[in-house]
């Protein structure tokens, strides 16, 4: 019996100090610092992510692993903060947007903004009107005042306060007016270097871009080629480059093309044709075209031509079959019967009597923003894919949704009086949140 007691506890003596040699191992591989912790997911989770920073660190360079800058730090922080305020994005509602705008701290001189006063086809009807060049910037080429004054869009601060309008807007996508480099509209400049500052800012709110391709001189099926494969090669890649999933599982870039009618059929078949040999489809440039929809006639027509949809562009409701806003039902069930995709152009109004002093015609009042809710009402009852809106900033035409200020001085202009500044991204804002919830109903 004593045996076995001095036995045990010499059992127990062994035991208790191979526990204290673990305990004492253990307290060695494990840092001083490290909290406690559950076992399980959470370690294998840090574990995971230690790993994929020590690659990504092995993989960088000396000058990429230095720590990063606290003020850099910061903004990144402020910017994280600012984007929760705004709506989130949302990406079936593009803005035609415009880069056209100069002023003399940016590009020497004022562009646009002194736009000519146009004349009329008519030489008796031209005579009865005012012509020559407005003078900016107490008169200029508009029917209102923009808040920012007449900018330039080479102005870093102008493109993202632009960011911030959209995103209050919760405008995901807009659609640059875009000519060839060298090459400019009748009152502009050339604007292809401006796009890669554009695509940064946009990026950075969150926000894509995509191409409106405008009628450039000399436009043809051959140069349509090389200007879209230059867009792709030159910015596809960058992140805020839109691109969308069509029902074939392909991700595109989507361009929409202005004037498209004065191309006919036969010449675009020659680009848009998988037939044709000269073809762009099925190439590394493939893309969406969306063709301008003016006359009934160029419903077909553009079938024909092998175009993936329409869009009506014009803010005017009645100036064209396609900008009428009670055909785009009958128009969404033609695209429907063929395959191509629609999307209606809305706008808050139509004035461009300050360039065009003839055309009383085609104003069409704002109505305190009803015009403009009725037109966004009539394109959710044809149950688009997307809605275009005309404009963020064609400041010419006045269906701008910038903001816009008083102006009191010689010339007389209009405003968004007794609203808001902010009134037309607002009335955006609450149509983008109905729009996002019927497409997931149509859907449903």
């Amino acid at each position: 019996m004593a045996r076995f007691r001095l036995k045990s506890c010499i059992t127990l003596i062994a035991l208790a100090l191979l526990l204290l040699i673990i305990t004492l191992v253990l307290k060695a591989l494990t840092p001083e610092d490290s909290p406690f912790e559950s076992p399980g997911e959470i370690k294998v989770n840090l574990y995971r992510q230690t790993a994929s920073q020590n690659q990504r660190d092995y993989n960088k360079s000396p000058e990429e692993t230095k720590m990063k800058d606290p003020a850099e730090s910061d903004k990144d922080a402020e910017l994280e903060s600012t984007l929760r305020k705004f709506p989130p994005p949302n990406y079936y509602l593009h803005a035609f947007y415009y880069v056209w705008y100069g002023n003399p701290k940016f590009d020497g001189k004022y562009i646009h903004w002194d736009h000519p006063q146009l004349p009329h086809w008519d030489a008796k009807v031209a005579q009865e009107y005012p012509q020559g060049r407005h003078k900016p910037p107490d008169d200029i080429g508009a029917n209102y005042y923009p808040s920012l004054g007449p900018y330039s869009s080479r102005d870093p601060s102008v493109l993202e306060a632009h960011m911030q309008q959209l995103r209050t807007a919760a405008i995901g996508v807009i659609a640059v007016s875009w000519y060839p480099p060298s090459t400019k509209d009748d009152n502009g400049e050339p604007i292809d270097e401006i796009i890669p500052s554009l695509l940064e800012l946009a990026q950075k709110y969150h926000i894509k871009v995509a191409f409106h391709i405008e009628p450039y001189k000399g436009r043809d099926e051959v140069n349509m080629f090389t200007n879209v494969k230059y867009i792709i090669e030159k910015y596809g890649e960058h992140p805020a480059f839109f691109k969308y999933r069509t029902n074939n599982g392909k991700l595109l870039p989507l361009f929409y093309v202005y004037d498209s009618y004065l191309m006919n059929s036969e010449q675009w078949a020659k680009l848009l044709k998988h037939t044709d040999s000269s073809s762009i489809r099925d190439t590394p440039y493939d893309a969406i075209f969306i063709a301008l929809l003016v006359e009934e006639k160029h419903k077909r027509e553009i079938l024909t031509a092998g175009f993936d949809g329409f869009y009506t562009y014009f803010a005017t409701n009645g100036f064209t079959y396609g900008s009428t806003q009670r055909n785009w039902v009958s128009i969404k069930a033609f695209c429907d019967d063929n395959d191509l995709i629609f999307i209606p152009s809305v706008g808050p109004g139509y004035i461009d009597t300050s360039v065009r002093p003839w055309n009383f015609k085609n104003t069409r009042n704002r109505i305190n923003g009803k015009y403009y809710e009725t037109s966004l009402s009539a394109a959710m009852e044809s149950r688009p894919d997307f809605i275009s809106i005309t404009s963020f900033n064609e400041w010419h035409e006045g269906t701008q949704i910038e903001t816009a200020i008083p102006k009191t001085g010689q010339t007389v202009y209009l405003d968004y009086l007794p609203n808001k500044p902010t009134i037309y991204l607002e009335i955006t804002r609450k149509w983008a949140a109905i729009f996002g919830g019927e497409r997931q109903r149509w859907q449903d």
